[in-house]
């Protein structure tokens, strides 16, 4: 039996892809840090491999005799009080990954990035895969630069040291099992919980998070090595997608947009105050910032090279709606 070795198998988006992997018939081994939750893989046949992302020796261990390896663990956070933590996760975290799975000699390693790492439209047309940042300050807020640089790095191993490894760049997935949740998950916990009274003109990339994790198994068996996939769904408004909120869920949606002037100013004296008080903001202001683009993608390389086949979004946000409420993020309110 072949095996497959994991990170962040005891995230979101991880918990999707541990799944698709044991009903592709593989051993799947895991890596969780000691005391984390893994609520996410219970009752699932994982070996779970106790360490974290800088822990070598752990990875190194866990990922012996596998044939693949996924890394998808990353620190996903849009404020953090410590921004040295994410850098050592999304990036360090990256490099001891793909280095052990390598070493290990595993056939394919494919790397989970973000579009987060692939520079955003100027206008409101979908980018792809060939869109760069020209550098590093320009890219705004910790968990984009350190995406980034992850990504950069990611190709550089296997272009230079050709090592096997594939690059990902999720969207913004949507589903189950999304404990945390994860910034596009809570936008949908604060809808169903009425915390969303308007909208901010901006866009986004919805899919759901069970066809991101079959672009991880398509990439390691069909991607090309160096190279980077967008996994994407429906390009939508701010607004159209909490249009479909309300029609999924029964409930009504925000009626008044808000000027990105206001909210740039309420983000800047609500993150002030996190930092002052040691909490955390409910609009970070680099939140804010990055809805000032469209986050649009275009994921025609995945569909032509790896067969990747997106549902529509409706699809996701209603099972993202379902699992909330099912899960106790949120009360059933109104008949669907």
């Amino acid at each position: 039996m072949d095996s497959a070795f994991l990170t962040g198998g005891t995230g979101f988006v991880g918990a999707s892809l541990a799944r698709l992997l044991l009903r592709q018939g593989l051993k799947v081994k895991a890596l969780a840090r000691t005391g984390s939750d893994r609520q996410n893989l219970k009752g699932l046949d994982v070996e779970i491999v106790e360490g974290g992302l800088t822990d070598k020796s752990a990875i190194e261990n866990g990922v012996k005799g596998c044939r693949y390896a996924f890394h998808v663990a990353a620190d996903y956070r849009i404020w953090i009080p410590n921004p040295d933590d994410m850098y050592r996760a999304n990036v360090e975290g990256t490099e001891n990954v793909l280095r052990a799975a390598a070493k290990a000699g595993a056939e394919r390693i494919v790397h989970c990035s973000s579009v987060a790492a692939v520079k955003v439209p100027d206008d409101k047309l979908p980018v792809d895969e060939t869109s760069e940042y020209p550098s590093l300050e320009v890219i705004v807020g910790h968990y984009k630069k350190s995406k980034f640089l992850a990504d950069v790095l990611a190709r550089k191993l296997a272009k230079d040291e050709g090592l096997p490894i594939v690059i990902v760049n999720p969207a913004a997935p949507i589903g189950p099992y999304d404990i945390k949740p994860t910034p596009t998950g809570k936008m949908v916990v604060d809808f169903l919980n009425g915390r969303i009274p308007s909208y901010i003109d901006t866009g986004l990339n919805i899919v759901h998070v069970e066809d991101v994790a079959m672009g991880h198994w398509l990439a390691a068996q069909k991607g090309r090595i160096g190279e980077r996939y967008i996994l994407g769904g429906e390009n939508l408004t701010l607004k159209q997608v909490l249009d479909l909120l309300a029609e999924v869920s029964g409930l009504p949606g925000p009626k008044f947009k808000t000027p990105y002037a206001i909210a740039y100013a309420f983000g800047a004296v609500d993150t002030a105050i996190a930092v002052i008080r040691g909490t955390v903001p409910m609009a970070p202001l680099d939140a804010i910032k990055m809805a000032k683009h469209y986050m649009w993608f275009s994921s025609e390389k995945a569909k032509k090279e790896l067969g990747f086949s997106p549902r529509p979004a409706r699809g996701a946000l209603k099972d993202a709606v379902d699992w909330y409420r099912a899960n106790g993020y949120a009360k059933v309110t109104a008949a669907v």
